[in-house]
């Protein structure tokens, strides 16, 4: 269970997640294009840009600091927009479509993922050639388990989004760190997940009576991941998100320390 002690009133200084270290603006779009299930070369523009606009709203509430790069996209996708918008654009056929202007990155970008994927995917000298083989028994334990999927930040805020609105219909995320403690609550989530070694994500909220303190738990998680303490994964894209401690692959025991 979670320390519910009455939180400091101490002044706490402005706490932010830096997001390079998960994905950026190709990503999220990448990640609005699944969603929305639309052909990369046919992308509904003002549907996207209205979405991208609410990922970067909710995590300016969030308290998680913008690049700037997710910034200029998000003008590049007002000025498509706009020039779509404009009379006698669809039937000038001399013109190339102005969606072309993301499309090509995309493509460049899932290019150059998919070469990376294939170099990680290599045979390495000492990784796979000599590799010790895996115990019959073990092999056995392992045949029915289900795939991991990576989850991305993206997917994790989509994951606190339909929480916030299932315990706290109707409330706007709004952010009050002079109460609440993102450090504290990081301690908390780490000795859960040292008692209980997996969790589902939603869990770690189950103390969380306000938003404020859904919001500095949220926060809380994206640092684990961020330090490398905590794996996400998902069995499928229809189950729970799962957390997994990874204290010692780290060489930490799991009291995790803020910078």
């Amino acid at each position: 269970m979670m320390d519910r002690e009455q939180p400091s009133r101490e002044k706490r200084e402005a706490y932010e997640v830096k997001l390079e270290i998960f994905e950026g603006p190709l990503d999220l779009l990448l990640h609005l294009i699944y969603k929305n299930e639309v052909d990369i070369f046919d992308i509904p523009i003002s549907t996207i840009t209205d979405q991208y606009l609410e990922y970067l709203d909710m995590m300016k509430a969030l308290n998680i600091n913008v690049a700037a790069d997710f910034l200029v996209m998000a003008s590049t996708l007002i000025h498509i927009k706009s020039r779509m918008l404009l009379p006698g654009l669809a039937g000038d056929d001399e013109e190339e479509d102005p969606r072309m202007e993301i499309t090509r990155p995309l493509l460049e970008y899932l290019r150059l993922k998919e070469v990376a994927q294939e170099l990680a995917e290599r045979q390495v000298l000492d990784r796979d050639v000599f590799a010790r083989k895996m115990a019959a028994d073990l092999r056995e334990q392992l045949k029915d388990r289900e795939p991991q999927l990576d989850v991305n930040l993206f997917q994790l805020i989509d994951a606190f989004k339909r929480l916030v609105d299932q315990r706290l219909p109707g409330v706007k995320l709004k952010l009050e760190l002079e109460k609440w403690s993102v450090k504290d609550r990081i301690q908390a989530i780490t000795a859960l997940l040292k008692e209980k070694g997996v969790m589902f994500f939603r869990e770690i909220f189950d103390e969380d009576r306000s938003i404020t303190e859904l919001i500095v738990t949220f926060l809380a998680l994206l640092e684990l991941v961020h330090m490398g303490l905590v794996k996400v994964f998902q069995p499928s894209e229809e189950s729970d998100i799962r957390l997994t401690p990874s204290f010692e692959e780290n060489g930490a025991s799991g009291d995790a320390q803020i910078p």
